[in-house]
């Protein structure tokens, strides 16, 4: 039995001569069947174009709204540790009105209580008085006490012989990857190599400090402090009176740590300052002073 078939009918333009061609039916359903395909597949093809499209446009917008995010950020922590400086330099000169002039040195409360006389001077009192001490232009009263106390209240030494690894700054958190704010510097050395006060000053922290693992802070008076974290020990106490060179602990990796350094920071009325410029000073000082700790 013949299939049914079309015919296709071709004549020569010059001689005339017919020619008849056979095409059957299922040839010609099956070019309309891929000519189908093709289209289903090319309007497939530029649907998911378009949709890579749209993504990446979604996207390089977020990234710049991210991007935006962060300098806000970076502005408000730049006004906040602007104000904490502000603040504490304020706290300071009211410590020291306060010592001068000797408000609240009597006991407050009913008569029976206030006329006990003064009051046993507190740590905070006595860190405050340290400071008036420093600060008052007393000639014959500085030469006797407060002169010895005026040496070496700034950072002149480096705290740990070791490699400088960690930069002061905004930098890449070593754990989140996401950029953060490093508020000191890293130095690298041995787990157990001593760490060293890097001026006078007295320790009004010596216990762990979260993040920063065991913590020593000292306050060297005019709002300066120094901050020796990561440390495996500490040799001091709250309290107690450092001298520039003294061990107060060693390094460690205790805390949010890595590997064993000690994260080194300076603080001026509590906001972070950068601590290159003291221990580019005290690297000069080291190459012409042989007398000092390293």
């Amino acid at each position: 039995m013949k299939q049914p078939y079309f015919i296709v009918v071709v004549a020569h333009s010059l001689r005339g001569r017919l020619r008849r061609v056979h095409i059957p039916h299922h040839v010609i359903y099956g070019v309309l069947g891929l000519a189908l395909l093709g289209c289903f597949t090319v309007v497939g093809f530029v649907s998911s174009y378009m949709r890579m499209v749209w993504k990446v446009a979604n996207y390089n917008s977020l990234r710049q709204e991210a991007e935006a995010l962060r300098s806000r950020y970076r502005n408000l922590q730049r006004e906040y540790n602007q104000t904490n400086q502000q603040l504490a330099t304020l706290q300071l000169f009211a410590k020291e009105i306060s010592t001068a002039y000797g408000i609240k040195e009597r006991l407050e409360g009913p008569p029976e209580i206030s006329d006990e006389g003064k009051l046993v001077p507190t740590f905070d009192q006595s860190l405050a008085e340290y400071n008036f001490l420093r600060s008052m232009n007393f000639s014959k009263f500085r030469q006797a006490y407060a002169k010895p106390w005026q040496s070496h209240v700034l950072p002149s030494i480096w705290p740990v012989d070791g490699r400088l690894m960690g930069s002061f700054g905004w930098r890449g958190d070593p754990f989140s990857g996401e950029q953060a704010f490093h508020k000191g510097v890293d130095i690298s050395a041995p787990a157990g190599t001593p760490v060293r006060a890097s001026a006078e000053g007295v320790v009004i922290h010596a216990e762990w400090g979260g993040q920063y693992g065991r913590l020593v802070v000292l306050d060297h008076g005019g709002g300066m402090q120094t901050y020796y974290a990561h440390l495996s020990r500490i040799d001091v106490i709250d309290g107690q009176v450092v001298h520039l060179g003294q061990v107060i602990g060693a390094v460690g990796s205790t805390g949010r740590a890595t590997a064993p350094h000690l994260h080194y920071e300076v603080r001026v009325g509590g906001s972070p300052v950068n601590p290159y410029k003291y221990l580019s000073r005290a690297s000069v000082a080291r190459t012409s002073n042989r007398d000092l700790p390293f």
